[in-house]
């Protein structure tokens, strides 16, 4: 492998083509086909936790930022969000190209090449923006928090999921080194959570939750509570009840894991 893609679009495909990574693949949605791939995320343990979180919340207009090959816009279409797809990327693999390709099996999905720290749309034009693994791929984390604030309608919801958490900036490289796709292409980061929460709050955003690692299948994700549950009683000799892992298990591991780039997600509404 040389040392860098020119594209994350000619990363993946070089990733695609090895039987070795078949499984990262897999986990990451890059396998075909994309309308498979897609209604897996939409079934899986990650997907239903977003969705308790937007439990009687009515579908109406919702912003995908930073949407990649469209697996979220698709979740949301399915559930009845009318969605615009934000993805600067034109790859017809894992950019809008793709997201297009998506939208073509019926779902409400417009695609808009654009750059989150600079959103072509009016203020107040959505009732939910959502990302997936987006914030820290940031140029401008303030900037690109104001600008999905500016957009959202008063009382309307943020939510942005597994994003990368470092406890310390010089935690920063060992992140980077042990990510499994920057050395492919870069473009991977990870902010302290302090970081996340004063732009978010810059960004005119009420925070109502945050999730730690071990809070939600969003982070958890490709692995569950139950995994964690089952890996638990391998070592015990028993499977421990469901109330001990989680009012005691999953709090002390949030406790005690500080690996660099762990995930966070955050849900937030706009002030009124």
């Amino acid at each position: 492998m040389k040392d860098r893609f020119v594209s994350w679009e000619e990363a993946v495909r070089w990733l695609r083509a090895r039987p070795e990574h078949e499984e990262l693949v897999w986990n990451c949605y890059y396998d075909d086909p994309l309308e498979e791939s897609a209604a897996r995320f939409y079934a899986s343990t990650e997907w239903r936790a977003v969705q308790d979180i937007l439990k009687g919340v009515e579908p109406g207009k919702a912003l995908d930022m930073g949407a990649g090959r469209g697996i979220s816009s698709y979740a949301l279409a399915r559930d009845g969000w009318k969605v615009t797809a934000l993805e600067p990327d034109p790859g017809l693999l894992v950019g809008a190209g793709a997201i297009r390709r998506l939208a073509e099996c019926g779902l409400d999905i417009t695609v808009v090449e654009k750059w989150g720290e600079s959103l072509p749309f009016a203020e107040g034009s959505f009732d939910l923006v959502y990302g997936r693994a987006v914030l820290h791929h940031a140029a401008d984390l303030s900037e690109f928090c104001r600008e999905a604030g500016r957009v959202l309608r008063a009382g309307g919801i943020f939510l942005a999921t597994r994003e990368h958490v470092i406890s310390r900036k010089t935690d920063l490289q060992a992140f980077l080194d042990s990510h499994p796709l920057h050395a492919l292409y870069g473009g991977e980061n990870a902010f302290l959570l302090k970081e996340y929460l004063d732009a978010l709050k810059k960004g005119g955003l009420c925070i109502r939750t945050v999730l730690a690692p071990y809070d939600s299948d969003i982070n958890l994700f490709p692995s569950d509570r139950n995994g964690i549950r089952e890996k638990i009683g391998s070592k015990l000799g028993f499977s421990p009840p469901e109330w001990f892992l989680r009012k005691v298990v999953l709090p002390l591991l949030n406790i005690v894991d500080n690996t660099p780039g762990r995930l966070f997600s955050f849900m937030a509404v706009k002030k009124s």
